[in-house]
């Protein structure tokens, strides 16, 4: 039965090795890439599937051989090494069979917006954008700041970055939702805490073939550059607003100078956040078959708190509660947070997987 379940990806990777030596394949470089890359992701479970099968076989040879009297004895202590082996490549495949993200390889661009908690929110902004500016710098990654709008007393009413690097989205991918701040603002004289939220989302860069927007699907308005933008920024209509008319999505860039430089850079975060919209909507109707534990990044769903009186943060989709805050904050020790999410997530996944092994 399991030997059933485990040779189609043994005959899926040869038979993409079949197709990959053909001349018709070698001149489409496309569809070469894309079986490349199908068969290096069946690889390790094809390894695995091989030396399961193999054990397998061989318990079922020395269990044909239990009453013989010249070989019984060898083959019972044979079985006492496979037996217990078997179970543990059992285990080993049920997690390289585990669906992988398509997008866990990609850079993503970060958005971070103001929400409720007026001049604190914004200022949380900044404070949130520095954790992962110091989380970013420990894992090798680069930031470009794609455009910003200054808060009226401090802080950002809105930042996007793009960060590139390896497993950046399998890293920050459940970072998604509302971050509520529990703290004492620097312009409260009483010493009360104040509750204020910000909005993160975190969407994967896509490639022009991976979302489908035709030029008359998208309105552009140009304005005026406002804020701190430079000399001569706020004197011509460089800033540029795109209108994805199908979905309503918008995006305003003003960081640049050149009306074509905020353009250009307009229409990636717009793609991507189409794309976000697109992958959301996909989240929704799996959420509608299983229930998912940790979040899917949907911005209204509340999942982080930081208390700052008690140097608290409490992740709220898996009960995480830990007293590390001034550590993920200032020295980007956001690991402690996000590696028991991405445990957790796996695990979910794992259990998904259970019946199908």
């Amino acid at each position: 039965m399991l030997k059933s379940k485990l040779q189609p990806f043994i005959d899926r990777y040869d038979e993409i090795t079949q197709e990959l030596s053909t001349p018709e394949i070698a001149s489409d470089i496309k569809k070469m890439t894309e079986l490349s890359k199908e068969q290096s992701n069946i690889e390790p479970i094809r390894n695995k599937a091989i030396e399961i099968i193999e054990v397998i076989e061989a318990i079922e040879e020395n269990k044909e051989m239990l009453g013989d009297e010249e070989f019984g004895e060898m083959a019972k202590e044979e079985l006492a090494e496979l037996e217990p082996r078997l179970k543990e490549l059992q285990e080993e495949i049920k997690i390289l069979m585990i669906p992988k993200d398509p997008n866990d390889d990609k850079d993503i661009y970060i958005e971070l917006r103001a929400g409720t908690g007026g001049d604190e929110s914004a200022l949380f902004v900044e404070d949130a954008y520095k954790m992962y500016m110091r989380y970013a710098d420990k894992q090798g990654w680069k930031v470009e700041l794609v455009s910003s709008s200054e808060g009226t007393a401090g802080g950002f009413k809105e930042i996007i970055a793009l960060i590139k690097g390896d497993s950046v989205y399998a890293k920050l991918k459940y970072e998604g939702g509302t971050h509520r701040v529990q703290r004492v603002p620097a312009t409260e004289t009483q010493g009360r805490v104040h509750t204020s939220a910000i909005t993160v989302a975190v969407m994967p860069e896509v490639e022009d073939v991976e979302v489908d927007i035709k030029p008359n699907e998208v309105r552009m308005d140009v304005f005026r550059a406002s804020g701190c933008g430079g000399q001569c920024v706020n004197t011509t209509d460089s800033a540029v607003r795109l209108t994805h008319i199908p979905t309503g999505i918008t995006v305003s860039i003003q960081d640049e100078k050149s009306q074509h430089k905020n353009r250009d850079k307009a229409m990636k975060v717009l793609k991507a956040r189409v794309y976000e919209a697109q992958m959301q909507e996909q989240m929704d109707q799996l959420a509608q078959e299983r229930k998912l534990q940790v979040g899917s990044g949907d911005r209204s769903e509340k999942i982080r708190t930081y208390n700052y009186p008690q140097s608290r943060i409490t992740d709220h989709r898996i009960g995480l509660t830990i007293y590390a805050l001034d550590d993920v904050m200032n020295n980007g020790a956001l690991d402690l947070v996000i590696d028991p999410l991405i445990a957790h997530a796996q695990a979910e996944a794992l259990q998904a997987t259970e019946e199908s092994i």
